[in-house]
């Protein structure tokens, strides 16, 4: 046994997503909401006795790997390293992606690269003017700054590149990589430099970047530079802080979302250990998802200008579409820091009295506007009717227009009418669900299910393949696993486990999906195998139609008006008798 399968074999399934995602008992398995895709009714199955799992909603499926790979957006040996280690199995020699071995030394660097300039900031001369800052204008000690792992990068330009290719002996080009360095002509310089470093540290406490900040307003250049995009970082799927907020935000319920690093590090310092910080002026899908798994509902404290105020509205979709209850910090100051810092008791006050985000932004419209005029009424709506149209509850987003409708004295009917007429101008957005086949394509793989999770799958696949004799299936992969199982049907041990272990790759999604599938409760075994009775009945007759239609369509002679005449007969047999199995 090679030791992917060793390993596959020691690991328990329901256990590992357990730690993910919750999951409920339900028959001989276990049920939760997708964590790939929104949905409100369970159809994410878990099988203990076959270590898989698979979703009706959105199709996907596997084994532990492929949960880690989708979940955790790892690479096949980066889930095996990981279930390695919770198994305690050694692993030898086993290789790696090319990709893989990169990721490896990005975090590898970038751990050195933070210890280095933690040191510079803590220990050495060039970081005392950034630790005086620190001290004195943040209100930051060393045990936070540690907490953080903050630093400082040198202004002179190569110190880190010399450090890390002269002392660690890496390559310039995996300083570059790593987005540490840039090449100027023949020389390998620092990325950052004379700035505030803070580490972006993902939930599994990789260190995949950097966020650099210059020390005071006169700095030249912008306030925050970012690690730029490299094969462990992307802007817009990172938090700062979420390695050390999300135990926090699991307990509570709810994240609180903040702008900058030092709204974190200030909101933590006080207690509120649940915060975390955008890398960038909205919420994308990805953030939205990544914070959907460790909690349902986002609290927006984001600065209270402009610049917030556009970056909530944007925001309020992405989060809607995965289902997130969103809530808005009402804090007093105008930015989460100096808030804090002025009165943590308000602030806390603020974040226990957290307003609905569409109850804010109505209140906060109807203070800006004059409700009595027509063209008030119109800034109003023009604003909140977009952000209530895309509410995934039909009772808030009735609730939110009812009030509406009082707070301006517009008639419900009214804005519904606006709502309508507005998203005849919007763009429409083409979603490509997923086809669910024909009906007999739907049959074959319900007949499938059907004899997989019969307590005697070896007698009822025979008897289905005596019945289904000259049928030629619609899915060719089910034709192919029918196949497959009526080869080993002679076995002295007819094991539906040990025979899906030997089945071709591009079978077991289909084998496994069947296998997983939520099948009616029946109340004996006649009931069940009259059900299977029943669809292999309706499949042969909707075959032996559609053979007619294609005998008809094409040339006739007497050849084919007699086939058509001898499948008539057989329909009719069909129609008119109770086959038995």
């Amino acid at each position: 046994m090679d030791q992917a399968a060793q390993i596959r074999e020691k690991i328990d399934i329901v256990s590992l997503i357990s730690e993910y995602i919750p999951l409920k008992k339900m028959g001989r398995n276990f049920t939760a909401n997708c964590p790939f895709h929104n949905e409100n009714t369970p159809s994410f199955v878990v099988s203990p006795e076959r270590q898989i799992w698979h979703c009706f909603g959105c199709g996907k499926g596997g084994d532990a790997y492929t949960f880690l790979m989708e979940y955790e957006n790892m690479e096949f040996f980066e889930a095996l390293q990981a279930l390695a280690k919770k198994t305690g199995v050694a692993l030898k020699n086993t290789g790696t992606s090319f990709a893989t071995d990169k990721k490896q030394t990005i975090y590898s660097l970038n751990k050195l690269a933070a210890e280095y300039y933690n040191y510079v900031l803590i220990k050495h001369s060039v970081g005392k003017r950034a630790l005086v800052y620190l001290d004195e204008e943040r209100g930051l000690n060393e045990k936070l700054i540690n907490t953080y792992k903050i630093g400082f990068s040198p202004g002179s330009g190569e110190a880190l590149s010399r450090y890390l290719i002269n002392k660690k002996k890496y390559k310039a080009n995996e300083l570059i990589d790593a987005g540490l360095s840039i090449q100027r002509g023949d020389r390998i310089i620092d990325f950052f430099r004379g700035r505030l470093m803070f580490p972006l540290i993902d939930h599994r406490g990789n260190i995949v970047g950097f966020s650099g900040r210059s020390i005071a307003d006169e700095d030249s250049g912008p306030k925050y530079i970012n690690t730029k995009d490299t094969l462990v970082y992307h802007k817009g799927s990172m938090f700062f802080g979420l390695n050390i907020a999300k135990e926090e935000i699991k307990k509570e319920e709810f994240s609180v979302v903040m702008e900058g690093e030092f709204d974190v590090i200030t909101a933590f310092k006080e207690g509120i250990a649940n915060a975390v910080a955008l890398k960038g002026t909205a919420f994308t899908e990805n953030q939205a998802l990544l914070l959907s798994r460790f909690a349902p509902k986002v609290a927006m404290c984001l600065d209270k200008d402009s610049a917030g105020l556009m970056a909530l509205k944007r925001s309020i979709p992405i989060l809607e579409k995965r289902g997130l209850f969103i809530t808005v910090v009402d804090y007093p100051e105008k930015d989460p820091d100096e808030s804090i810092k002025k009165s943590p008791l308000e602030f806390k006050k603020a974040i226990k009295g957290q307003v609905e985000v569409y109850e804010y932004l109505l209140e906060l419209l109807i203070s800006e506007n004059d409700i009595e005029t027509a063209s008030g009424k119109k800034r109003i709506t023009d604003e909140m009717l977009p952000l209530i149209s895309v509410i995934n509850n039909e009772i808030i987003k009735e609730h939110y227009l009812k009030k509406l409708s009082e707070k301006i004295n517009i008639s419900f009917d009214s804005l519904l009418k606006q709502i309508d007429k507005k998203a005849e101008f919007v763009e429409e957005k083409i979603i490509v669900k997923k086809q669910k086949g024909s009906r007999r394509e739907i049959l074959e793989e319900y007949l499938l299910a059907l004899i997989l999770q019969n307590g005697n799958p070896k007698e009822m696949l025979i008897k289905s393949n005596d019945f289904l004799t000259n049928y030629k299936f619609e899915i060719p992969a089910i034709e192919k696993i029918f196949k497959e199982l009526m080869s080993v049907i002679n076995a002295k041990k007819f094991d539906i486990k040990i025979i899906s272990k030997n089945l071709a790759s591009e079978l077991l999604a289909i084998f496994d999906k069947c296998f997983l599938m939520p099948l009616p409760k029946f109340e004996s075994v006649q009931i069940y195998e009259e059900e299977i009775i029943r669809v292999m009945k309706e499949i042969k007759l909707i075959f032996l139609k559609e053979e007619i239609s294609k005998l008809s369509r094409s040339a006739k002679d007497e050849k084919s008006d007699e086939k058509i005449e001898k499948i008539r007969e057989e329909i009719s047999l069909l129609t008119s008798s109770s086959p038995k199995i």
